[in-house]
């Protein structure tokens, strides 16, 4: 599938929660939404360094042995 025939299959949009933006991507083809895990954590931890926190976060997860999976 051509990188053209994905973006025709992805709607990317901005949502709001509580004011603050969480970018989000429709795949039509799973029929399912993909959120940007950094904005879900900016909004649910008010955390000033988002990014930083997911980085931790997943280090301690792969501690624990758990799978992360990506899209």
């Amino acid at each position: 599938m051509s990188s053209n025939d994905q973006t025709k299959k992805a709607k990317t949009k901005v949502k709001l929660f509580e004011e603050r933006r969480v970018r989000t991507v429709w795949d039509e083809e799973n029929e399912k939404w993909w959120f940007s895990i950094v904005d879900v954590i900016a909004v649910l931890t008010e955390s000033e360094n988002p990014q930083a926190y997911w980085r931790k976060l997943k280090e301690r997860l792969k501690k624990e042995g758990r799978v992360l999976t990506y899209r």
